[in-house]
């Protein structure tokens, strides 16, 4: 196994990369119809914390398999097979969501993550195999240090069930501190429009995972005979934020930025924010849907919380580490960040909450197009 070059023309996704990306979606789904339930049960506490340690879970398996694939992916026949196993690892790691979410039960979890990291670093050891010199042993830190934090997260099941948050606390640190322990001497071969891509389009799947979750419980809602001039706008106001959402993210190209270890880890480990709130939009609709039928324990102004506060962390997240890098003068920079604040003040407009959100996202598309066309962006003064 060779490592791919940095500057490789037409470097792009492969079949395999979007079979395994959409694989996720099982995962990603999971974690969030649990978050729906805690919250429609008046349980935003526990909901909140699950959510956030299951879909770090998520991420970061995600994650593993996406920078190894951008700097070693020989699409051979023993890669594909390695590769399809970690699918499977992921399939057993959505198995056992719903049981880590409701009972703090993480061995199906851990499980899952096994079969993943066994597979991870196998590809990691092979990489080694072909290679010498600072390159060798930067793939053995991978292996040895994905192996470690893997005997790391053993702690989840051994120790109390409340110490859970800590324990995703401590080894999620240690996860994100692998790369740049084992990249201190060379930087792996990973490539920046490949990474681009493949974030941009793990961003659409979780939008239209969101999409898919939203239908469903609006469907749900309209099956039980609820009323459609109250679940119109709830549709189209969540409608509007994700396709606000979508076009925000891909106003602009992002692979420019990516020079090095230091700007893509930063980038990269952001996403788990816009990965996150973007996928608990969908949440958020649903739960407002639940509010609407009468079906949610918790208060009317909650229920928009649930909706407004992931899609303003969206907005400000996408700005703060993707599209800040591409304006130009102080009335763009300040879009996003104004929008979310914009967003995060509509929970106080109850049953409304939903469609003014989804209005002031689709305001800020238009103000941020508007500013483009007349200011033009920052990557055009390079």
């Amino acid at each position: 196994m060779r490592a791919r070059s940095r500057a490789e023309a037409h470097r792009a996704a492969t079949p395999l990369e979007l079979f395994f990306d959409l694989c996720f979606v099982v995962a990603v789904a999971q974690t969030g119809r649990q978050l729906v339930h805690a919250l429609a049960e008046g349980r935003p506490g526990h909901g909140v914390t699950g959510y956030l340690m299951l879909f770090f879970a998520v991420w970061l398996a995600w994650l593993n398999f996406s920078w190894f694939s951008s700097a070693y992916d020989t699409d051979d026949v023993l890669y594909r097979v390695v590769t399809l196993v970690q699918i499977a690892g992921v399939l057993i790691l959505a198995a056992g969501v719903p049981r880590a979410f409701t009972a703090g039960d993480f061995r199906v979890v851990w499980f899952g993550y096994l079969v993943m990291r066994l597979a991870l670093v196998s590809q990691w050891l092979r990489a080694a195999h072909g290679a010498e010199g600072a390159e060798r042993r930067t793939a053995l830190r991978y292996a040895a240090g994905v192996t470690a934090c893997q005997i790391g997260w053993l702690a989840l099941l051994f120790l109390p069930p409340g110490d859970a948050p800590w324990i995703f606390v401590v080894m999620g640190l240690l996860e994100l501190a692998v790369p740049a322990l084992a990249e201190r001497d060379r930087q792996t071969s990973w490539h920046p429009r490949h990474i681009a891509e493949r974030y941009g389009l793990f961003t659409l799947i979780v939008l239209g995972e969101t999409v898919s979750a939203a239908t469903v419980a609006v469907q749900s809602a309209l099956d039980e005979h609820h009323d459609l001039g109250t679940l119109l706008p709830i549709a189209a106001g969540g409608l509007l934020l994700v396709f606000a959402a979508y076009w925000i993210y891909f106003a602009v190209p992002i692979h420019l930025h990516l020079r090095n270890n230091r700007q893509a880890f930063l980038w990269g480990y952001g996403h788990y924010l816009v990965f996150a709130s973007a996928a608990a939009v969908g949440a958020g609709i649903e739960v407002a849907v639940e509010q609407s039928a009468g079906r949610a324990h918790l208060p009317v102004y909650g229920a928009a919380a649930c909706f407004t506060v992931p899609g303003a962390l969206y907005l400000f997240t996408v700005w703060l580490i993707h599209s800040r890098h591409q304006k130009r003068g102080p009335a763009q920079q300040l879009v996003l960040p104004v929008s979310a604040l914009l967003v995060l003040a509509c929970t106080f407009a109850g049953r409304a909450a939903v469609p003014a959100a989804g209005g002031v996202a689709a305001l800020a598309v238009a103000v941020g197009v508007t500013l483009t066309a007349r200011q033009g962006t920052a990557l055009e003064e390079e």
